[in-house]
């Protein structure tokens, strides 16, 4: 992981934690390499995962580590997601590093599960906010004095101006926790509001992590995310994916793409079990 405020408690005496990978401001290109030779003497493989709002040079840094050290057992997994919901992400692939799965669907599992996690925020303003798409009407009700929106990143995007007679945004329909996170702006309105229409049947908190603000494009904002708490299923939204093993470098994977290498499997190869296709919607978690 990128960054320490992104490596959240374990829920479990079993889950990992997390190694951080640092910026290049923070610590030498020879230690990274050093870091990260130890860390394959000890695991064998190592999946690192990152936020696509890094710096340029911390991700030129990760792949620069890879090269050096000329490893094909080195995933580099750029996610686009909200930096809860990257979180959220790595806490459940952390969890699955110690289930019987190979790193090769451990890796390319992330592109699955992140189907499932409900990441958004309300915000005060979303003048400033270029990570999901606003329209010009939108924009001028945020300089409106006590405007806030609910905006919703993925699965798909969605925005809304939070009113008293506006519905939510649309959420998950099978059971999830939520994870929130506060930063300068005090409502209760994902607690009250939106808990109860998304069915959520636990509710946590967390600080909120450095890098919110600056993807949210404002500090007055209250962070959050669903998804599946449970391993068990998690587990089964894995195992019921059909394995095929990368042309390119061998490693074992699901979906339409090598977790490692991210090399695409050929169309004949793009294929699962009947739950659905990764490229064409998610399938639907066992139980819901």
């Amino acid at each position: 992981m990128t960054s320490a405020d992104l490596v959240l408690p374990p829920t479990d005496q079993q889950t990992p934690t997390a190694a951080l990978l640092q910026a290049p401001e923070e610590q030498t290109l020879d230690l990274a390499i050093g870091d990260m030779h130890l860390l394959l003497e000890q695991h064998g493989y190592v999946i690192a995962v990152y936020p696509a709002g890094i710096s340029p040079a911390h991700e030129r840094r990760l792949h620069a580590i890879r090269s050096v050290l000329e490893s094909d057992r080195i995933a580099l997994l750029k996610v686009d997601l909200p930096p809860l919901g990257v979180a959220v992400l790595v806490r459940q692939l952390r969890q699955l590093s110690i289930c019987d799965f190979s790193p090769g669907v451990v890796a390319s599992a992330a592109r699955l599960l992140a189907h499932y996690i409900h990441a958004g925020a309300l915000l005060n303003s979303v003048a400033r906010l270029d990570r999901v798409p606003v329209s010009l009407k939108t924009h001028a009700k945020s300089w409106v004095p006590g405007s806030q929106f609910a905006v919703l990143a993925g699965p798909s995007p969605q925005l809304i101006k939070i009113g008293p007679s506006v519905e939510p945004p649309a959420g998950p329909e099978f059971p999830t926790h939520l994870l929130l996170a506060k930063g300068q702006l005090s409502s209760e309105w994902v607690q009250q509001s939106l808990a109860p229409a998304w069915k959520v049947q636990a509710i946590a908190e967390c600080p909120l992590p450095s890098a919110s603000p600056r993807w949210w494009g404002t500090g007055k904002l209250v962070e959050f995310a669903s998804f599946l708490p449970d391993i068990s299923v998690i587990y089964q939204l894995v195992s019921s994916v059909r394995r095929e093993n990368c042309h390119w470098c061998g490693m074992e994977l699901i979906g339409d793409r090598c977790g490692f290498c991210s090399s695409p499997l050929a169309t004949s190869e793009n294929r699962m079990h009947s739950a659905g296709v990764l490229n064409q919607g998610a399938p639907a978690p066992p139980g819901s």
